[in-house]
Parts: C-alpha cells; structure tokens; sequence
C-alpha cells in the first residue's frame, strides 16, 4: 500500500470531495438524530456530536477520507444510563471515553487491530450493512395516538416509488456522468421532486428540528464523587471499546477499498480528543461510521477535505439551513442508504463459503449474526476466540516427533511444532518411558516453548522417566528455553549445551 503526501490529504480533486463531503453530510443528519432518539437525548445533541467527531477526526485523525460521526453502536450502550441518570451523566461518561481512547492511542496499540483476522472483518463489514438495511425500515413507520406502526396505503405507495426513485438515480447516473456524486444527485432531485409535485411525504423535519445556536462549553453538573464514578466508568469502557473496534475496523476497510495505509494510533488520538471535545460541548460520543465512509468514498472523497466538508456543513445546517434540510424526503435517504448497505456488504463471501476452511466460515456467519442480534464488541471479540481457538487446535494437532535409537542403550526423540497449553497432551502421547532404554535424549533444536505449559509438560515428561527409573535429558536447546527451564530448577545441562541458537 502507498502513504499519502500531505497534498494528497489535504487538496487533491478539490471539487470532488468537497462534493463527496456535502453528500456525506446529508446521510449523517437522520442517521445522528435516529441515534439521539434511541439514546433519549435530545437530538441537536447526535448534530452537535457529529460537527465535533467528523471535524476533529478530520483534521487530525490517521485515516483521510474516512467519516466520523455519533454513532449509534456507541448510542445503543448508554440508553440505561439515560434512562437512570439524565443527560448530565452520560456527557461525563462521553468525556471519559474520550480520555479512555487517548490513553489508547498514546500506548500505541492501535496495531492490535492486526489481531482482527480476516474472516472477522468479513463478518463485521456483513453484520453492519444488514444492520444499516434494517434501520432504514423504521423510517416505514409512523407514530400518532394510537402508537406506532407501518405505514400503508398512499403513504407507504409513495414512500416507496420515492425510495425507489433514488436507488435508480444512484444506480444509473454513474452511467451518465461523473460530475456530481450520484448519491448528492438523487437527494437533490428526489427533495426537487417532491417539493415541486406537492407529494405529501414524511421529511427530516418529521423527525426533528434542527434549528439550534453555536455548542456552548459546558462542564457535566455532576458531582465528581467515587460514586459518580462507579456510575459512569462501565459505560465509559463500553463506548471507547465499541468506538475504537469499530473505527478501527473502518480504517482497515478504508484502507483496502484507497489502497494507501492509515495511522492507526493518530486516528484512536483524535477520536479520544474528538469525543472529549464533544462531551465538553453538550454533544453525544461517536466514532467512524462506515455507511457515511462508504457514502463518501464511492462519492469521491479521499483527502480530509471530505471529512471536515461533512462535518461544517452539520454546523451550517444547524445555524442556517434547517429550513432547507428539513424539506429533505426521508425516502430519499432511505434510498441512499439501501445502496450503502448493498454495496458493502462483502457479496464475495457468500461464494466463498463452501471453499474456505469450515473454521473460517463458522467465523464469518456467527461474526454477521452476532453484530446483527447484540452488539459490534461482542461479535468481533467472539470472532476473534473462535479464530484464536481454532489456531490453537489446529497448532497443537502438528507438533510430531522423530525416533532415533541408537542401539547402544540411548533413544534420541526430535520434536518438531510449537509447545503450548494446547499441544501438551498430544507432547506427552509421542514418549513411552516404560519402553524407552535407560538414557534418553530430546533434541529440542526443532520445538518452541511458548508459555508455562510448555515448561509444566517437559517438567511433567522429566518425572515420568524419573519414576520409570530412566534419565532424561533435553539438548540443542535455544538460549531463551534454556533459561526459562533454569529457572523452574531443571537438570539441563551447561549453559554450553544449549548452543547459539536464541
């Protein structure tokens, strides 16, 4: 992969993520808002979160062309809080998430997301783009004094020519032309269409008003007790692990889709900084959004430019243009968004599901359904056992031994594989120190002690030919091994009899 120059983030094709950032902006507005509602907040509160998330990100993040944004993996957590404890509480709880995410980019580990195996990713790209489809059918209900329920009739009828309308123009414009993002296009003359024709259509004012002031520093009133935090540390947890897996796991899309590297560490950093920021500010917490990314990025965008368009314009909308977005049809978006989620889906992986190993498509499957029933954090960390756990099985199925016997009362084993907790039954099957001659030799030039397992079972191998009344002993170990196994206090020999090997 190639790194960008600062030119290349920062200016290359002005027009086209300039373009891309105002269509992007135009998805994150009902997205934030619906996050809002879900988290019981009030909804400039999701706006005010994506000004500040997508802004900062922006600017200073390690990942150009990828948006942030209030996210509703990160809502969907600290509805109970809200619930519980008012709003006070939860912008402290985003401002110690913030602090949780800047601790972690500054220790750098960022590169554990190298840990995320692929299949992993495959299932985290599935189980969002389902969840992005399913979201959108709320948007088919309508709530009045009877309660909530599906639309139907000339309401649903138009609804759905209206979607249908801006999937077409989104599917069929990049035929035409490329001068203007197709997904900017189709908002634009669904809205144009709708207001022209006088079609009576649910619009983003339906959902909220937008209309607001500037964001106002305002420290959390809470009392900064023990107590309070008890109440907001789990939740604060949660929402930096959930925003940094899902940013994190966006940046590796991203940068598959751009062929160039981000900065894995530099975006958790101004992500934490972002949603301190955020919190500080009366906004919600946040983190990539990849419906909004892929908006951006099939849009054109590709430099930060994109993401700090997106991210202002929430600001202009808020200070001067709600009059005009909230005329915006919320079937044109729907549409828009049914596009984002088919084309990011990974249709790929169901082809390949009877052809890769059943370890790996039990993976993929229960990553897709975990992220669709419970939450990103938990998929990915169950991915990632299951991955881990079938590494272990397969490892420990390898290690082998050759038998040399020499005849003159000696029998040398030479292991070969890796020796660990789950390789350590099999380890102890290859020897048979009932049958074995009096001296033995395990030439351990081939096999690797990887933690205290290891150690246990040559411990455990030892006493087994000591109780047989035999001698055992371990050469050609390497420096590292030889020291460990000193340590424990086993008979291994001079220092020499390990050799150079490290």
């Amino acid at each position: 992969m190639n790194t960008t120059s600062f030119r290349d983030e920062w200016f290359s094709h002005g027009k086209a993520n300039v373009l891309a950032g105002l269509t992007s902006s135009f998805a994150l507005v009902p997205e934030c808002i619906a996050f809002a509602l879900v988290a019981q907040i009030n909804p400039l509160m999701g706006l005010y979160g994506a000004f500040f998330i997508c802004t900062i990100t922006a600017l200073f993040g390690g990942r150009p062309g990828m948006i942030s944004g209030a996210a509703g993996s990160m809502a969907v957590v600290i509805v109970a809080l809200v619930a519980q404890h008012g709003a006070q509480y939860f912008l402290l709880t985003v401002v110690l998430s913030g602090v949780l995410m800047l601790l972690f980019g500054a220790l750098r580990l960022g590169k554990l997301i190298r840990m995320v195996p692929h299949p992993v990713m495959l299932g985290f790209v599935n189980g969002l783009a389902i969840v992005i489809a399913m979201a959108q059918f709320e948007h088919f209900k309508q709530t009045d004094a009877s309660g909530t329920h599906w639309l139907h009739g000339a309401p649903l009828l138009i609804m759905a020519v209206l979607v249908a309308v801006t999937m077409l123009i989104v599917y069929l414009l990049p035929r035409l032309t490329r001068a203007i993002p197709p997904a900017l296009a189709a908002i634009v003359g669904v809205a144009v269409l709708s207001q022209a024709t006088g079609l009576p259509t649910r619009t983003l004012g339906d959902m909220a008003h937008i209309a607001g002031g500037l964001p106002m520093w305002h420290f959390p009133e809470v009392p900064l007790t023990l107590e309070t935090l008890r109440i907001v540390a789990p939740y604060a947890v949660l929402m930096a692990i959930v925003g940094l897996l899902e940013t994190l796991l966006t940046l590796n899309l991203t940068d598959e889709i751009t062929e160039t590297r981000g900065q894995a560490n530099r975006e958790c950093l101004a992500l934490g900084a972002a949603n301190v920021m955020s919190g500080l500010f009366g906004g919600m917490g946040g983190c990539a959004m990849i419906g909004q990314t892929m908006i951006n990025l099939s849009s054109g965008g590709r430099s930060r430019l994109s993401g700090v368009v997106s991210g202002v314009m929430i600001l202009l909308f808020i200070l001067f243009l709600s009059p005009l977005i909230e005329r915006i049809p919320l079937a044109a978006l729907v549409g828009v968004m049914f596009v984002v989620a088919q084309q990011t889906f990974a249709w790929g992986s169901l082809r390949v599901l009877g052809k890769v190993p059943r370890n790996d498509a039990l993976v993929i499957v229960a990553v897709t359904v975990i992220t669709v029933f419970t939450d990103l954090a938990v998929a990915v960390l169950c991915g990632i056992v299951i991955a881990a756990l079938n590494f272990a099985w397969q490892h420990a199925r390898e290690i082998r031994a050759e038998v040399q016997d020499s005849g003159d009362g000696e029998k040398t084993y030479v292991p070969h594989g890796t020796l660990f907790f789950a390789s350590t039954a099999h380890f102890q099957e290859l020897f048979d120190p009932a049958q074995d001659p009096q001296r033995v030799v395990v030439d351990c030039r081939h096999l690797h002690l990887a933690d205290h397992s290891a150690i246990a079972a040559l411990e455990a191998l030892s006493e087994r030919y000591t109780r047989a009344g035999k001698h055992l002993r371990l050469a050609q170990l390497s420096r590292r091994s030889h020291q460990l196994l000193q340590r424990v206090g086993m008979d291994v020999g001079e220092p020499e009899m390990a050799g150079a090997r490290r």
